[in-house]
């Protein structure tokens, strides 16, 4: 109920406002059944955007963070995330690629829209990064179609560490649904896995125009965050006089 109160009451109505996106393609979604809504990820708002414009509910899988911080504003952002009805996978550890395609199978299964983004994390840069398999596995698993999308302009509306989004236009795009039976029972070929998700990405980027980067989001973020640190470490901040 709190996931339709969010939606038509007090969200919705405010984000259409502030963002005024422009939606394309929306004939793409499928009015029934299940499908995989896959699309990039440049901001915090495109978790609540592409909800807000759907007709119908979509469930998102998100990070355990945001279920787990400390103190008032923690509890407050799990009740949210929660009442939104989205799903919270933890990505550390070896069986966390398991658990979100498990999560996201219970969805597919009760024949519901599943949001995904295949690059794992939010481009710190505005870039397209290489895509992880588990959108290829709940695909052929689940027998379902793959809707690409694309989210132009949320990283200028709000970009990583911003709180109150900028001024931007947006435009949400979705592109013809992705159908893999062709790869039906072929859910275990790693081979087969990186195919699909390189069609999925390639089909994000041609909506979205973005530079891609054949490389994990989550290695860049890492590598960037070292290079920092020792640069720190290196050439430390003098106390001003």
């Amino acid at each position: 109920m709190f996931y339709y109160v969010l939606k038509y009451v007090l969200l919705g109505p405010l984000l259409r406002l502030v963002f005024r996106p422009r939606i394309e393609g929306l004939e793409h979604i499928p009015s029934s059944g299940a499908a995989i809504v896959a699309g990039n990820h440049l901001s915090f708002s495109d978790h609540f955007l592409m909800p807000a414009i759907l007709k119908r509910r979509i469930t998102f899988l998100a990070k355990a963070e945001y279920f787990t911080g400390p103190g008032i504003r923690g509890r407050l952002t799990a009740a949210f995330f929660r009442s939104a009805g989205q799903i919270p996978v933890d990505r550390s550890g070896k069986e966390a690629g398991q658990a979100a395609i498990r999560e996201g199978l219970g969805v597919l299964s009760r024949n519901e829209l599943l949001g995904i983004y295949p690059e794992g994390t939010r481009s710190h840069d505005g870039r397209l990064y290489k895509g992880k398999v588990g959108v290829a596995v709940m695909a052929l698993k689940a027998q379902v179609p793959v809707i690409p999308c694309a989210m132009i302009g949320t990283f200028e509306a709000q970009p990583p560490g911003k709180v109150i989004p900028n001024i931007h236009p947006v435009v949400i795009r979705f592109g013809k649904p992705l159908d893999f039976s062709r790869y039906a029972g072929m859910e275990n070929e790693k081979a087969v896995l990186r195919a699909i998700t390189d069609e999925i990405m390639y089909a994000i980027l041609s909506l979205s125009e973005q530079e891609y980067v054949d490389r994990y989001a989550a290695v860049v973020k890492a590598e960037e965050a070292a290079e920092r640190a020792a640069s720190a470490r290196k050439f430390p901040r003098m106390p001003l006089s």
